[in-house]
Parts: C-alpha cells; structure tokens; sequence
C-alpha cells in the first residue's frame, strides 16, 4: 500500500505527468494489499517482485496508425515518433522520481527499456537465465528483451555470443 507519507509526493509526480502525456492507471494488476495466499502465490512466480507492494500499474505511451517503409500513404513518421518517445520518457521520469526502482511488466513497457533486465525480472533474472540456458542452450525461443536475448543481435538474426 503506498505510505500515508509518500502520497502527496504520488499526486505531484501525477499531476506532473498529465501535463506533460496522457496516461492510464490500472488498479487491478498490482498486489498491495493484496491475500497473503495470493503474495505468496506470486512470489515465486517470473514476476518481478516490485509488484508484490505494487499499489498501481500505470501506463503512458502513444500509438500510430500501421507503418511500412516505403509504402506509399504508411510510411512512418519518424519525426512524430521521436517526438512521443521523448514525451513518454519525460512523464515516466515524473514517476520515477518518486519510485525509482520501479518493475515493469515485458507486455507493456517501453521498447527501448535500458534496464530490462531489472525492470522486467529484478532480481529473479539470474535464476530466469540459468533455467533458459538449461531448457534453450540455443536460443530458439527469442523476443526482444526477453531472457537471454542480450545474446543476440537486436533483429534477432545474429547470435552474438556461444556459450
């Protein structure tokens, strides 16, 4: 649950971030306050552990119409693009700066994450990667940012490293 002292600090930083990007708040994905049979349920589950205490799951991002290079009418707009990452970063950093180690959930976050390791496993990563290594030494199950995948090129095409 969010401490009674931390509040007015939660409704700063979100009066900050809707000024600058529209966001979203999803009371039903987090677990504060949640059954203890429930935590306990979830705790040893792939799960970044943040979401344990976690009194919300909120998302800020944008969307766009299908894109493809060199498609007369769905070109990307790259400059639009740009521009909304760079929003959506901004209002993130709202947030962040109020709960710095906040997780993230790989379905719904940022493709550009930097941490997503962390952010997406804390620190449940380490026993994830030693699972992945045993069960796919090859790497055949691969998506962007998912375990073991800083071993491959960012398209996914290229393994950069043998174990």
């Amino acid at each position: 649950m969010l401490a009674a002292d931390r509040q007015n600090a939660l409704a700063d930083a979100l009066f900050a971030n809707n000024r600058i990007w529209p966001m979203q708040l999803h009371f039903q994905k987090a677990l504060a306050g949640a059954p203890p049979e429930a935590i306990a349920a979830t705790r040893d589950t792939a799960t970044n552990p943040a979401v344990l205490d976690a009194s919300v799951l909120v998302i800020i991002g944008s969307q766009g119409g299908p894109a493809y290079p060199g498609l007369p009418g769905y070109a990307p707009d790259l400059a639009n693009a740009r521009h909304a990452a760079a929003e959506v970063a901004k209002a993130m950093a709202e947030l962040h700066k109020i709960v710095p180690e906040a997780g993230s959930y790989l379905a719904e976050t940022s493709y550009f994450e930097r941490d997503w390791q962390k952010a997406f496993w804390g620190p449940s990563y380490p026993r994830l990667r030693q699972i992945k290594d045993k069960y796919d030494p090859d790497g055949l199950f691969f998506v962007h940012h998912g375990v073991g995948s800083e071993d491959w090129s960012a398209d996914g095409f290229k393994k950069l490293s043998a174990k």
